[in-house]
């Protein structure tokens, strides 16, 4: 169904020049949503592929060593969207005190985007509902250091921002006058909660996304916690009950068509359009992560076994996989404390398991050695080292 428009425009000075910035309707769309066979079916698909991967992230041995490499694989990529250069490796050597290959700020600012989703989901558990105040606590740890920590940290935004161009003048998109941001957020947060609207929940976070990217409520970081949203919405309606999934391989993949749809909604009013788009994103990137969960599982049980049969060094040598799988960067020393074994009987264990290809020593030194557990990253690693497209 097309719809006119999703807002109106209004004047306002941005950059020392006059210019119509967006301002959106409150949500849900009027008319209402056509829920025909081409909205239908997509939110089916979608449902189905969610429930999957919501079922085999409990069949997992431990689901929490998992959602710890996943978590960390979208925050890298959800920060590649906005330009950073890290990778999966120099994120997770920088948390356990390594010295990353890539530009450092680039890669504390993926690091803020797993302390920011922490945070998120550590409230939600705690029966914290999702706000406009837990935004802006999100987003102070998303901007509490590298290139962003100038720029407002957990406050709505109190001048006008743009998107696209060297100034509001030649903007691709104009969000609200900031004097609106309030407002526009107070209505969003409404309709996040709201629960006689009859829409199902994937359709609200599909609508809520948009809605938060128009908006553009905070100087910097938009897109970063716009994405989390998404995950944060599924998580506070039961649909899963580990935060698994992410759309920023799948927006990252196919950014050009996700920007005209952002823009054309917003002009058109053709919500359908955006949320078959986001829809086939779910059932895409759900179905992924299965995949990745189970390949997972089977390298960790395939490595179990190899080790296995290395004779008397096995014990000592499994106690070391296991720490590596719930953390896949360490140091000698690191791993001997989490082990209780020796540092000459780790590093002895990490030669056997160098040669067999499972770890990798990532440094080249002498001293001060770190160890990847390679194996298990490149399952973790799919997609994150994909040129921009």
């Amino acid at each position: 169904m097309r719809r006119e428009s999703t807002g109106s425009y209004e004047a306002t000075s941005g950059g020392g020049e006059t210019v119509r910035a967006f301002v959106p309707l409150p949500l849900p769309p009027t008319p209402e949503l056509d829920f025909g066979e081409g909205l239908r079916l997509p939110l089916e698909a979608a449902t189905t592929a969610l429930g999957r991967l919501d079922a085999v992230s409990e069949l997992l041995p431990d689901p929490a060593i998992f959602v710890y490499g996943y978590v960390r694989k979208e925050a890298l990529l959800s920060a590649q969207i906005e330009g950073t250069q890290s990778s999966l490796a120099d994120l997770m050597l920088h948390e356990v005190g390594g010295v990353p290959g890539g530009d450092r700020t680039d890669v504390l600012e993926t690091s803020n985007v797993v302390a920011a989703l922490h945070h998120g989901v550590a409230r939600l558990r705690g029966d914290f509902p999702i706000s406009n105040r837990l935004l802006r606590e999100m987003h102070a740890k998303l901007l509490a250091s590298g290139r962003g920590k100038g720029m407002a940290p957990g406050k709505f935004r109190r001048s006008q921002n743009w998107i696209g161009g060297s100034r509001p003048g030649n903007a691709a998109f104009v969000p609200p006058p900031h004097h609106l941001v309030q407002d526009c957020m107070a209505d969003l947060e409404r309709f996040i909660h709201a629960t006689d609207d009859g829409l199902p929940v994937l359709i609200k976070a599909g609508l809520a996304h948009l809605q938060f990217e128009t908006i553009h409520p905070f100087l910097d970081g938009n897109g970063r916690l716009g994405r989390l949203l998404i995950t944060l919405m599924l998580c506070d309606a039961g649909l899963l009950r580990e935060p698994i999934l992410y759309l920023s391989l799948y927006f990252k993949r196919n950014r050009s068509v996700y920007y005209q749809l952002l823009n054309d909604t917003r002009r058109t009013g053709d919500w359908e359009a955006w949320l078959r788009f986001f829809l086939n994103g779910v059932r895409e990137v759900a179905d992924s992560a299965v995949a990745t969960a189970r390949l997972a599982s089977d390298t960790i049980r395939e490595d179990r076994s190899r080790i296995g049969r290395l004779g008397r060094r096995a014990g000592s040598a499994l106690r070391v996989h296991q720490s590596l799988v719930e953390r896949p960067v360490g140091n000698i020393a690191g791993l001997a404390s989490r082990t209780d074994l020796s540092a000459p009987t780790v590093a002895a264990v990490l030669r056997l398991l160098e040669q067999r290809d499972i770890v990798r020593e990532v440094t080249g030194r002498q001293r001060g050695k770190i160890f990847t557990y390679e194996r298990y990253l490149a399952v973790l690693r799919e997609g994150t080292e994909d040129p921009p497209g």
